[in-house]
């Protein structure tokens, strides 16, 4: 039975991705409005800050589609913060271009732009910070080492996925290789070490701060990881790989009335039967990883622990997979016994199979229910607000959902028509502010909108769009579009329905 203390108690709080920050360099940092935003999230009473994953990312930009499970995005690095520290100059920073506009991240400009002052850091600060950076890299000697090599070697081989490098002996990691390559490469090994040690020295920063407004950071990690990835580099035999290092089939899921052909992530498949005989040691290492950063891990597709599609490997879509069983509690069972003090959410969304619905329970995680999934008169699901029980999560909506100010544009009038009914939407209060009502009065324990929600923004802020492989996670928040006003406004919501952080997160 898990400890109430380990439970979420009863508090909200707002989903905003890091890179959706203000700043005047392309892209949301650790910075500056980080610190203002935890100010904000505090004027409103809230208790949690959700944040999409924090891995450095690769074509595509997702953050689950990440390069290493454990380092973090070298473009999440505040470059002002390096500017104060005798890093770089105010002249080298501001000569960059880095996009046309500060409302969307130009990925472009930021891969183009963003290395060359991160290797300028690397020679002024690299000597200078030698000792700290030894002692960095021996507390992070399980995944460094690898992921340095790793970079610098995508970075030698034209940044091509380590499947098509052509120094087979480099890609299926022969020691007489690797040892040749870390000599030959080691300015950029010392470059990406020491980026790590920069993002790492100012997330810490920043995690203490959002300590102490007394805010917890909820953290989002995939289940799976991406086959260009340095997890699966220097893991082969943790995935169901062949003797060249492709995979037989990918992940990804069934068609539904949402995606005719289903979704093809292309992940690798792990190889459960081997983590099993080692107690699940891979995924030790990584919820062990992920602990360092995050409050609370939301562990995403969890149903896909209880059984997960298979694509065979080259296929263009979904359509054509198979159920394969997961390992379910064995895996659970051994994450709660090497972390008793962590607290999890499982993202069950999708088919609610009376498997997936058991394992949920046995795990003792909240799962979540998404509002705008309630009113849709295709599924009679348990997402209505009378249906919840405290041990869930109730979302607005999702990174991957319309805003609410977008969903009301879009759907049908019948359900519009319930949602109006339902939760006495009115145009006095505004519609938006009324499903957040119906969200934040649950008996939900724990209430999360998206920031665009508050900002009652439509579907030009949607953060992305899956099965959509362009335009998505670019959205960003302008300066100055949060106020005393709208925190006060915020907080007085939270109040009324008892949800005001009054010491929750610890």
């Amino acid at each position: 039975m898990q400890s109430k203390d380990n439970y979420i108690k009863r508090s909200s709080g707002i989903l905003m991705p890091l890179f959706s920050l203000p700043s005047p360099y392309g892209i949301g940092t650790l910075g500056r409005a980080a610190r203002e935003f935890l100010d904000f999230l505090s004027d409103a009473g809230q208790a949690w800050w959700q944040i999409l994953p924090v891995g450095p990312t690769s074509y595509g930009d997702s953050p689950y589609q990440s390069l290493s499970a454990y380092a973090g995005n070298p473009y999440l690095i505040d470059l002002d913060i390096l500017k104060e520290d005798g890093l770089l100059t105010d002249d080298e920073i501001t000569e960059m271009y880095w996009g046309e506009t500060e409302e969307k991240v130009d990925y472009g400009a930021l891969y183009q732009n963003r290395f060359i002052l991160l290797k300028k850091a690397t020679e002024r600060g690299f000597d200078r910070d030698r000792q700290k950076v030894a002692d960095f890299e021996a507390t992070n000697s399980d995944w460094l080492p690898d992921y340095a090599l790793y970079m610098a070697l995508k970075r030698h081989f034209d940044m091509r996925s380590w499947l098509e490098w052509p120094d087979e002996a480099a890609r299926l990691r022969k020691p007489e290789a690797l040892n040749k390559y870390r000599e030959e490469l080691k300015e950029d090994i010392r470059l990406f070490t020491y980026i790590q040690f920069l993002f790492f020295n100012q997330w810490n920063e920043l995690r203490d701060y959002a300590h102490q407004k007394g805010i917890g950071i909820i953290g989002d990690i995939p289940i799976y990881v991406a086959l260009d990835s340095v997890d699966v580099w220097a893991s082969p035999e943790s995935f169901m790989l062949d003797e060249k290092g492709f995979p037989s089939e990918v992940a990804g899921v069934p068609p539904d009335y949402f995606t005719a052909e289903g979704q093809l992530w292309g992940n690798p498949l792990y190889n459960y039967e081997k983590m099993d005989k080692d107690g699940y040691g891979w995924w030790i290492r990584r919820i062990g990883g992920s602990s360092k950063i995050y409050d609370v891990i939301r562990i995403d597709h969890f149903r896909g622990f209880e059984s997960y599609w298979a694509v065979p490997y080259g296929e263009k879509t979904a359509i054509n997979g198979r159920w394969i069983k997961g390992p379910g509690m064995s895996l659970v069972g051994a994450l709660k016994k090497s972390f008793p003090h962590i607290r999890f959410i499982a993202e069950d969304l999708g088919y609610p199979s009376p498997e997936v619905v058991k394992l949920l329970k046995d795990s003792e995680f909240p799962g979540m229910k998404v509002l705008e999934f309630a009113f849709d008169s295709r599924d009679s699901s348990s997402y209505l607000p009378h249906a919840y029980t405290e041990n869930c999560v109730c979302y607005a909506g999702t990174h991957d959902n319309d805003t609410l100010n977008g969903w009301l544009q879009k759907i049908n009038g019948d359900d519009r028509a319930m949602a109006i009914e339902y939760l006495g939407l009115n145009e006095g209060e505004g519609y938006v502010w009324g499903l957040l009502r119906g969200g934040m009065s649950s008996v939900a324990r724990l209430f999360v909108a998206q920031m665009q929600d508050y900002l009652e923004l439509d579907n030009d802020a949607r953060m992305n769009t899956p099965g959509n492989p362009s335009g998505n996670w670019q959205w960003r928040m302008k300066k100055g579009e949060i106020t005393p006003e709208l925190a006060q406004k915020i907080g007085r919501m939270t109040q009324i329905y008892n949800r005001t952080n009054n010491g929750v997160v610890g």
